[in-house]
């Protein structure tokens, strides 16, 4: 009992029952602003949790992107498929009724009407097509910014990508065609738009010829006629389509410039 009390401490103090133990201090907590959002948390394996999130919602916004560009290009190829349907179904149509009514009569009412018809829906599918042209870009566009904040994320990752991570006009280029560089006069006339504004060009052709054999003129008049129509529809659309393409470049404003890397346009 001696040797007990002489082997404790002097001056150690003695720790009171009445008296409650003082708490250890602990790591304070984020707390949300006015606003009410929690400061992101710091450190290491904080900074792998934030990194994991942006990610997941890049992936997220990206396949978003896949998917709305899948449903339009998906739509207009349907309505291509039934404008197509129509103009062939029209000229049957006009052969069959020439053959009944022996080209005279109600035949030149009936096959304006037609041509009417077949037009309208031509000029309807010609600006869907324009439209969807656009939306395709405005898409492409989108994703490549998202590719850069893979990179950003993770810029080992960047070596990895055939499609460009460059939001910019040579950008999108890339994407189109990251095997080789193919020339705008190409991808113009490979195009949909360019060959939905051919059979239109045609249609109304048909339809202006149509119209002036209709008021008795001779037939060299409705081949101009048809000629100049089609023609006259082929540069106003190739004008509208242009305009539209270098205001939406225009209004665009890329966060990451293709540099040396991209093909020349």
């Amino acid at each position: 009992m001696m040797s007990a009390m002489l082997d404790e401490p002097v001056g150690a103090a003695q720790p009171d029952a009445g008296q409650p133990r003082a708490e250890e201090p602990r790591a304070e907590e984020p707390r949300a602003d006015q606003s009410g959002a929690t400061p992101l948390p710091t450190g290491e394996a904080e900074s792998d949790a934030v990194l994991a999130r942006r990610a997941q919602m890049l992936a997220t916004e990206h396949w978003g992107l896949l998917a709305a560009r899948s449903t339009a290009q998906s739509e207009v190829l349907t309505r291509i498929t039934i404008f197509l349907t129509l103009v062939s179904a029209g000229l049957v149509t006009i052969g069959i009724l020439g053959q009944a009514s022996r080209y005279a009569g109600w035949f030149s009412p009936a096959m304006l009407a037609i041509l009417g018809f077949v037009a309208l829906i031509g000029a309807m599918t010609q600006q869907r097509v324009l439209l969807v042209s656009e939306e395709d870009l405005m898409y492409v566009l989108g994703m490549n910014r998202l590719r850069g904040g893979y990179v950003d994320l993770d810029p080992q990752v960047g070596q990895y990508f055939l499609a460009s991570s460059a939001d910019d006009q040579a950008g999108a280029s890339v994407t189109y065609s990251f095997l080789r560089a193919r020339s705008q006069a190409s991808h113009l006339l490979g195009s949909s738009m360019v060959l939905i504004l051919v059979v239109n060009a045609c249609v109304y052709g048909l339809l202006a010829g149509a119209f002036v054999v209709s008021l008795g003129a001779a037939p060299g008049w409705a081949i101009a006629a048809g000629a100049l129509v089609g023609a006259a529809w082929m540069v106003v659309w190739m004008r509208i389509g242009y305009t539209h393409y270098r205001a939406a470049i225009r209004a665009h404003t890329p966060r990451r410039s293709s540099g040396s890397t991209a093909w020349a346009p």
